[in-house]
């Protein structure tokens, strides 16, 4: 039954035509923390999906003009930061297509709960879907793997339940994440835990091509390459050095209220050709 439900969405997306404008909204995900660009900003799935969509588009002209791209995310925010900062300007823009991916520092958080979290992303989406082509909706990771999160794993998979019902009702594509197999191996994990790692974030940025309905140039699932067992002594290693670089520097940062994202401005705010 799921992939009917794909298939159904991403042929809903192709009858709509080439996708000639583009806006992602959300945290540090979807800016593309983890993913470090030669110019020190950081590129991630979303720009990546960008480049698919672009590379799509018959040659500029006057018929057809410049594929634009805005990405209005910005690491550590929650769910009501988006939709009070982002949603907004989205809808101005008002692109063919908008990736929206929020409510994961949320979930992470103590005492929050996910049926809350989703009636309120809910009704962003309801928002969303009145201005712009097409929404985009992404689920959470499956983080059986991922230290920091592996507690969290039935909460988020109940947000994820959510997210994908919700599609339902506004017949929204879904880029789902606890699905993608690939992202289950350390490799795909920046040295933080928390965020994908290059080959991560390009394994996402296929999924999602795929999920509109573009052919892609790579499997997004398509196996990494077989490693060395690693030996105790250097996995105990690796979690003394990631707690100390990482798991301190966060529990501190939260202690005292703050968040990555202080002071961030979104990378793209306009919709620019790439």
């Amino acid at each position: 039954m799921a992939d009917d439900s794909n298939n159904l969405q991403q042929g809903a997306v192709d009858r709509q035509g080439a996708i000639g404008s583009y806006a992602a909204i959300g945290d540090s995900f979807t800016e593309g923390v983890g993913d470090p660009g030669p110019d020190g900003r950081f590129v991630g799935w979303a720009d990546r999906l960008a480049v698919l969509l672009a590379d799509r588009l018959p040659e500029p002209g006057p018929a057809t003009g410049d594929f634009r791209y805005a990405n209005l995310a910005v690491r550590g925010r929650l769910l009501d930061q988006i939709v009070e900062e982002q949603v907004p300007r989205a809808k101005e823009l008002a692109p063919d297509l908008v990736s929206f991916c929020a409510g994961g520092n949320d979930i992470i958080r103590p005492g929050t709960d996910p049926d809350d979290v989703a009636e309120r992303f809910e009704r962003a989406v309801a928002d969303l879907t009145r201005s712009v082509g097409t929404v985009m909706v992404t689920t959470g990771f499956d983080t059986r793997g991922v230290p920091v999160l592996r507690h969290l794993r039935g909460k988020i998979a109940t947000y994820t339940a959510h997210v994908r019902a919700i599609a339902d009702r506004y017949d929204c594509p879904v880029l789902d994440l606890w699905s993608l197999r690939s992202v289950q191996d350390r490799r795909a994990w920046d040295g933080d835990r928390l965020h994908l790692s290059p080959e991560g974030h390009t394994r996402v940025a296929l999924r999602a091509a795929q999920v509109l309905g573009l052919d892609v140039p790579a499997d997004p699932d398509q196996p990494w390459p077989p490693q060395p067992p690693r030996g105790t002594l250097e996995i105990r290693r690796d979690d003394i050095h990631w707690a100390r670089e990482y798991l301190v520097p966060w529990i501190g940062r939260r202690l005292r209220g703050e968040s990555s994202g202080d002071h961030v401005e979104p990378k793209r705010p306009d919709l620019l050709p790439l």
